[in-house]
């Protein structure tokens, strides 16, 4: 990613104003046309950026701004900054995705921070439609990347295509890295919820996604337990009746890939983690083991088809999930509905209306010395809403303070997501149920 800086502004002002223009047709299009405030918010953080005061771009500053409040008010229980961010991202993403797809640059304001960056967008030669639905673009984690020669076109060609992503957004991970210095904090120390996921005394783990296994699961048609994907059998063995396909998906599933998702998980939770001056530990879900889930804190990103570690907790949840892969339906079954709440929440991959779920479950660990953050969807988008609801404090923080007991200490929880894919991405959330654990 590109951090307008002063070093750039300076140096390159027609790349500067190449950035204005983009600014500017951005606030032109459909997606912005009625909606002047994120215009207007877009503008001011762009502009501060570009002249080199990227450095000024805190809430504080931006509620001033752009929503006229005082210059000393409360941010921490008036939330429009966060909301209406989020509001903006969701909006650059409809521009972007659809009127403008062929921008060779994308703005990009990412989560936690009010900082624009100008990314780089892929070239068009290497986005080929694929053959069927696949997971989101993959980076790989924990080994280097491996170029394997493969004799079976279609797969062959698809993984091809994905090593380059992986490239492409590792090099853009690095930078992203080294760059955005001038980021604010996404929180205060001492945040009600991240306080108690991220200590000092005792590390936090994030476990990522098995992509390998999500693609590996929809080319056989079944289902990986726990224990087979501990043991690894369903890597090393072909069936009879296997497909060329089926073999190719063998070859797959040794892969070591997690989706954009996990990416942006890193980047959040390594920002939580520095605010709340505590460790933050990155594990790839196969290397995972089931001690390590009986110490400190831990975040699973995915549902059992990604991240199989969720089933050790589900027999305490409420909000579970089940595939249906005849009907390509993934559906989170309701244990115990309350009221007029549905059994389970269907979401079919040919759904127009688009609609996925997500799941936040806020539960203890193993043991009971530490805490388990579940966030899984029924699609990528569903996972995103869940990052989504615990990344704005706008979402966040009411529904906390509903939940709090009189002690003041938060429970542990699930809240159950609806929201749309829009183009891979979740649209807006809406809590559809939750439950408080006792």
């Amino acid at each position: 990613m590109i951090l307008a800086d002063k070093e750039e502004t300076h140096s390159g002002t027609s790349e500067t104003d190449s950035r204005r223009e983009l600014v500017g047709r951005v606030v032109a299009s459909a997606p912005f046309s009625k909606t002047e405030r994120l215009s207007s918010l877009l503008i001011y953080v762009c502009d501060v950026a570009l002249d080199g005061r990227a450095d000024e771009l805190s809430e504080q500053n931006v509620g001033e701004a752009v929503f006229g409040r005082a210059r000393d008010y409360d941010s921490a229980n008036d939330g429009i900054v966060r909301a209406q961010v989020s509001r903006l991202r969701q909006r650059l993403d409809l521009y972007f995705d659809g009127e403008g797809a062929a921008e060779p640059i994308r703005i990009v304001i990412p989560r936690g921070g009010y900082v624009p960056f100008f990314e780089p967008r892929l070239p068009k030669e290497v986005i080929v439609p694929a053959p069927a639905p696949m997971p989101d673009p993959v980076i790989s984690f924990a080994e280097p990347l491996r170029i394997e020669k493969r004799r079976i076109g279609s797969a062959g060609l698809m993984w091809g295509l994905i090593v380059v992503l992986a490239i492409t957004v590792l090099a853009l991970l690095l930078k992203m890295a080294i760059a955005p210095r001038e980021a604010q904090p996404v929180h205060s120390a001492g945040h009600p919820f991240w306080s108690l996921m991220f200590g000092a005394d005792q590390p936090t783990t994030l476990v990522l996604a098995d992509s390998n296994l999500v693609v590996w699961q929809g080319l056989m048609k079944r289902d990986v337990g726990l224990a087979e994907y501990l043991s690894g059998d369903y890597r090393t063995t072909i069936p009879p009746t296997a497909t060329p396909l089926q073999i190719e998906a063998l070859g797959i599933a040794r892969g070591r890939y997690t989706s954009m998702i996990d990416v942006e998980m890193v980047q959040y939770f390594s920002q939580i983690s520095q605010s709340e001056r505590s460790k933050l530990g990155v594990r790839y879900t196969r290397d995972l083991r089931p001690n390590d889930l009986k110490m400190g804190n831990i975040i699973l990103s995915g549902a059992p088809e990604a991240n199989p570690w969720v089933q050790l907790f589900q027999r305490d949840m409420n909000f579970v999930y089940s595939y249906d892969r005849a009907n390509r339906k993934t559906s989170v079954l309701n244990r115990s509905p309350k009221g007029n709440e549905p059994r389970q929440w269907d979401s079919f991959q040919t759904d127009k209306q688009h609609q996925v779920y997500g799941v936040v479950a806020y539960l203890p660990n193993l043991s009971g010395n530490g805490n388990v953050l579940i966030l899984e969807g029924t699609t990528i988008a569903g996972t995103e809403s869940a990052l989504d609801f615990v990344s704005d404090d706008a979402q966040l923080l009411p529904f906390l303070k509903q939940i709090r007991q009189p002690d003041g200490k938060i429970p542990h929880f699930e809240v159950l997501l609806g929201t749309n894919n829009m183009s891979g991405s979740a649209v807006k959330n809406s809590i559809l149920a939750s439950r408080i654990k006792n």
